[in-house]
């Protein structure tokens, strides 16, 4: 018997997402943590686990109260339990969002260039797709932003701040008047603050003009600046309104006790996790500084990762960095590599092999 599986139209032949998954000794390609939990957070996931544990024949708490109790303390700015929302991964948040405003014949926004995931989780929410550009700074500008949503007239809008794959944060202008032209056509404004916790200082949070902007969302992840990248935890903070309409669309018990015990040790623990984010910004502004010393572009970043270019052939740097042990990401527009920032160590492996791979004429 033969069969063939039937696959939707638009998902035939498309490979599924990722950045490549390479065992070298320097791994600076998916903006992780360099920096792994103490001992003491150790011990204290451990007992927590194992708590959680004694109860696994019964269901998680599927409003996750004690979580999102923890995570509006968290964020503060005035945000309360029921405006937070959590699933796992920021990914699953995005695609909670785009269930619950998106679907056929609606429309989803962003500028490129911007998060790859977004296009794919407007196709698998059957979202229209539309993008419209960002400045040759990568910065927003507002009026070509004004006119792309006044005539697709979206129910998403989608804005990373920091941007990914620039590091490019918007300026709170710029996002309340955003998301004022997407209140004319009743659409919901989504800021990305994944990379947040990393701001220069000065970048003010979306967060500061959430209470008096409520088609504004704002979503965190505990993946980046936490080092927890491996228990997936994403989340945001909008108004009852929205959060309420997520409950709807989310899957039934979709946050383990576990990922939820695991989650809740963090925040106890955020000051002590937190405290590597200094390391990463200084270590961030090196580089920036080392890279347009060697005279190549770099935008400006917010974020714990470096975007640099510009080369005729981009993969063959890239090649070239992998041939000596040290992965980065080809992404972003053409001629661009992003380089996430490591450890001391980790980035001084980068420049050695950089150099190596400048001097042989490659790029």
């Amino acid at each position: 018997m033969t069969f063939t599986a039937p696959l939707r139209e638009e998902l035939r032949g498309v490979e599924p997402y990722g950045a490549p998954q390479i065992d070298v000794p320097v791994q600076l390609n998916v903006n992780e943590n360099p920096y792994g939990p103490s001992e003491a957070v150790v011990a204290d996931v451990a007992a927590a686990v194992a708590d959680a544990t004694r109860t696994l024949n019964r269901y998680p708490d599927r409003e996750f109260t004690a979580l999102r109790e923890d995570l509006a303390a968290y964020l503060g700015h005035g945000v309360t339990p029921a405006q937070v929302w959590a699933a796992n991964g920021s990914n699953e948040v995005m695609l909670q969002i785009l269930q619950a405003f998106g679907g056929p014949g609606r429309t989803a926004v962003s500028f490129a260039p911007t998060y790859s995931m977004y296009p794919e989780y407007a196709r698998d929410a059957m979202t229209d797709w539309v993008v419209g550009h960002r400045e040759e700074d990568f910065s927003l500008d507002v009026a070509h932003a004004v006119e792309v949503i006044a005539k697709h007239r979206p129910s998403v809008v989608l804005l990373p701040s920091p941007n990914n794959p620039t590091g490019t944060a918007l300026p709170p202008a710029t996002v309340t008047a955003v998301c004022a032209a997407a209140a004319e056509v009743d659409g919901i404004v989504v800021i990305d603050e994944a990379y947040g916790e990393f701001r220069r200082a000065g970048t003010p949070s979306a967060l500061e003009v959430l209470a008096e902007t409520p088609n504004l969302v704002v979503s965190r992840t505990m993946s980046k600046a936490f080092a927890l990248a491996g228990a997936r935890l994403g989340y945001l903070a909008a108004s009852t309104e929205i959060t309420d309409a997520l409950r709807v669309v989310r899957l039934p018990y979709h946050l383990s006790a576990v990922t939820q015990a695991v989650a809740r040790v963090a925040l106890r623990h955020a000051d002590e996790l937190l405290a590597r984010v200094d390391d990463l910004r200084a270590e961030r502004d090196r580089t920036v500084s080392w890279l347009r010393g060697q005279g190549l572009t770099v935008a400006e970043s917010d974020a714990n990762y470096v975007l640099f270019g510009r080369f005729a052939d981009r993969h063959a740097v890239w090649q070239g960095l992998l041939d000596q042990g040290v992965l980065i990401r080809e992404t972003g527009p053409d001629g661009w590599l992003r380089v996430s920032v490591g450890t001391p160590a980790e980035m001084t492996a980068f420049h050695t092999a950089l150099t190596a791979t400048l001097g042989r004429g490659l790029g």
